[in-house]
């Protein structure tokens, strides 16, 4: 075990070995604290990380770090999962990957999240510093950076009202049959659109959907089929009668892929002249109304296929307006009767 020496200013210094580089030349880490025996416990704190860690490791840049995680992570990872992290890796990183990791600290890793922060949104700075972190407590678990991430912004989603609703339902129905079953799945099953797309009439037992598949890209940027995004996601999912009879009798429920469908869902948006949301906010729009009309969460949550109840809380719980309107009116009621009651008391006060 390495021995702690009294500096002249009266701190203690104790110097471990890190390794030796191209030229021969040893390097130390050093660690000073006020007393011997703290100086000490921080040195072999560092050398019970090293053996933890090994010597290949240690030389890693952060580019080199990420591409051996992705590396071992590419039978895990999901397809889309593992194109967001090589995106990430490809584009989002560039002004740190060349540094060793050995040579990181708060400062620089600081500085490239500012930078980050002034072009990309607060969830695309985290996203990227999620990926970081879990390369570095894969490699080097005994480093430990403090690092202040841009405040989250508050995200206002529109919600689609019944209208809108009506308004697509009834353009789909006399020009795109894929794109009303697609519409009425998510409207009305809380159906996301890679589950809709990897749907075929096997998967149809009544008026039971059975979700089980998603239609995801793949790494060669072609269209496959795989699992559900995660272990909540597979559910089964009970539609009215009048869904059930616009799915065909054989082969996929829709011939389209997820591109496909927001493309011209987006179009119908446009031709319609409807607020612009996102197909996804189909979703929104199912939970948000079972939500309105009394729903528990948790049925809500099983539906749905989410795994808790954060989104429901920050997203799914927006303002629907033909329901704002009808509870405004039924509290404004209540109180007007309310008052009535009073006024008659006064009038008659026996």
């Amino acid at each position: 075990m390495a021995k702690a020496k009294k500096l002249p200013s009266g701190m203690w210094r104790t110097l471990v070995y890190d390794y030796t580089d191209e030229n021969g030349k040893r390097h130390y880490e050093s660690f000073t604290a006020e007393t011997k025996r703290e100086s000490e416990y921080m040195a072999a704190e560092f050398a019970l990380g090293k053996k933890k860690t090994s010597s290949h490791s240690k030389k890693l840049t952060v580019d080199e770090a990420v591409k051996n995680y992705l590396d071992i992570k590419r039978d895990i990872l999901s397809p889309t999962t593992l194109r967001g992290y090589q995106s990430i890796s490809n584009n989002l990183m560039k002004d740190i990957g060349y540094i060793a990791v050995r040579d990181l600290n708060s400062a620089n890793i600081q500085a490239w999240i500012g930078k980050l922060s002034i072009s990309h949104k607060p969830k695309t700075v985290k996203n990227v510093y999620g990926l970081f972190s879990a390369v570095i407590d894969t490699y080097y678990p005994e480093l430990h950076f403090k690092i202040k991430l841009p405040q989250k912004e508050k995200i206002n989603t529109y919600v689609p009202t019944d209208n809108d609703i009506k308004a697509l339902i009834e353009y789909f129905h006399n020009k795109d049959k894929d794109m009303l079953i697609a519409s009425y799945l998510a409207a009305f099953g809380t159906l996301r659109r890679s589950e809709i797309c990897a749907l075929t009439s096997e998967d149809i037992i009544g008026n039971t959907v059975k979700i089980n598949k998603a239609m995801v890209l793949g790494n060669n940027k072609e269209w496959i089929i795989k699992s559900t995004k995660n272990t909540s996601s597979t559910r089964d999912v009970v539609l009215p009668q009048f869904v059930i009879d616009t799915f065909p009798k054989k082969g996929p429920l829709v011939n389209i892929n997820p591109s496909r469908v927001s493309d011209r869902f987006i179009k119908a948006l446009k031709r319609l002249n409807i607020h612009h949301f996102r197909f996804h906010d189909l979703r929104h729009y199912s939970a948000s109304i079972m939500h309105a009309i009394g729903i528990p969460d948790v049925y809500i949550m099983q539906r749905g296929g989410w795994s808790s109840d954060g989104t429901l809380k920050n997203i799914y719980r927006g303002s629907i307006e033909d329901f704002e309107h009808k509870f405004t009116q039924i509290t404004n009621t209540h109180f007007e009767a309310m008052q009535h009651e009073m006024q008659h008391k006064k009038i008659n006060p026996n």
